[in-house]
């Protein structure tokens, strides 16, 4: 009776034993397990590099650009010949004054003399949009007169573009141009808005004068320089 006592006493241990070893396997099992990974977060976007500064134009290539604005008046007629014989004198001005500075620095421009170049390109500048933009324009007639100073002016704006023609050159050419038309605004004011065959005929002789000269100053050592892109 003793025996059978301890046999059931001893059953209700072991089942709480058991019970306990597998609880502590369990909790062993579940925490040899990893922690599920974090969510992946989003890739911060790379800030945006900043535009380059575009760099400022050089001298010549400023120089260019003006000459290139004259031309396209010229042809447009936007510009008469009276002014652009003064636009191209100021231009003249400017382009001596660079050269005695280079001449002066060994071939170079100090910092003070970029400026003031600048400076007096950005005077001419407002004035060549001023004069292509007011009251007055080259009107070409539809008559031989007409168009043999339109063919002149086109002419003489293809060598300014292209650089055969220097500043100072167009600017003698512009007023040569101006005198003629003058003279032309003159007689046919005189003659109630007509021209007399002599007088057609004087403006063509003058005109053929003028023709030559645009010719060689176009052919001459005398070219504007133009500007080099940077490398």
């Amino acid at each position: 009776m003793k025996l059978t006592w301890m046999k059931w006493s001893a059953l209700p241990v072991a089942v709480l034993m058991a019970g306990t070893v597998a609880l502590a396997q369990d909790q062993s099992s579940s925490g040899s397990q990893q922690a599920p990974p974090a969510p992946a977060q989003a890739a911060t976007p790379a800030p945006a590099a900043a535009p380059a500064e575009k760099p400022k134009p050089t001298v010549a290539q400023r120089k260019e650009n003006q000459q290139d604005r004259i031309a396209n008046g010229v042809q447009s007629g936007q510009l008469t010949a009276g002014e652009t014989a003064k636009l191209e004198k100021k231009e003249a001005a400017i382009n001596k004054e660079t050269a005695a500075d280079r001449a002066a620095n060994g071939g170079k421009l100090t910092a003070s003399e970029k400026k003031q170049v600048n400076r007096q390109q950005n005077q001419a500048s407002k004035q060549i949009y001023a004069d292509k933009h007011n009251a007055n324009t080259a009107h070409y007639a539809n008559n031989k007169v007409g168009q043999r100073r339109e063919n002149q002016q086109d002419r003489i704006a293809q060598g300014v573009k292209s650089g055969q023609l220097t500043a100072g050159e167009t600017a003698k050419l512009e007023n040569q141009q101006k005198g003629i038309n003058k003279q032309v605004a003159a007689d046919r004011k005189a003659n109630g808005g007509t021209l007399t065959a002599s007088e057609k005929k004087q403006i063509n002789k003058e005109q053929n004068g003028a023709s030559k000269n645009i010719h060689n100053k176009k052919h001459n050592a005398k070219t504007q320089p133009q500007a080099q892109p940077k490398p």
